[in-house]
């Protein structure tokens, strides 16, 4: 009999990368990205039953876990009555974002509406297919498409890059 954990170092391995990028889209700072990009594991770990699991179901409870976070560090701000500057997301890592062109991206995707930049993330740089963004968003599948769509759109308009 096989050991489902296992399974785990190499799950871990291949999807971290893309689901902490998603989770510092999601949240304020590097460090609230990686709690809940943790939270969100452990949750579906659970669900799961111990075994890896789909990629949407950890998405979307990233997401959860980063709307969340937002609305308790809100309050908590309110109620202290402190004024404290978010910090900048990086978009990209430091020895990429010294060039010119990511400078353009990150400034850009930064401008673009919330729901055209999740679903430009999640498939570009999570590599998700729609109907996978669709079911991580809770959003019918050609919308999902059509906003991968006006994202780059936007993006084009805003850099004068060629996209695909």
């Amino acid at each position: 009999m096989s050991n489902p954990t296992a399974n785990w170092p190499a799950w871990l391995a291949e999807h971290s990368p893309k689901l902490l990028l998603f989770a510092r889209t999601q949240t304020r700072s590097e460090a609230d990205a990686k709690d809940v990009l943790q939270e969100a594991i452990v949750e579906a770990a659970r669900k799961s039953h111990g075994v890896p699991p789909d990629l949407p179901l950890v998405y979307a409870t990233l997401r959860r876990r980063a709307v969340d976070l937002a609305r308790s560090t809100d309050r908590r701000t309110a109620r202290e009555e402190a004024a404290i500057e978010a910090t900048e997301t990086c978009w990209f890592d430091d020895r990429i974002e010294k060039k010119e062109t990511a400078r353009l991206i990150d400034q850009a995707v930064k401008r673009m509406p919330e729901k055209f930049r999740e679903v430009v993330m999640l498939k570009i740089w999570s590599d998700l297919t729609f109907a996978q963004i669709a079911e991580t968003l809770d959003i019918p599948l050609n919308t999902a498409a059509s906003r991968y769509r006006y994202g780059l759109e936007s993006l084009r308009r805003d850099t004068n890059l060629k996209l695909r």
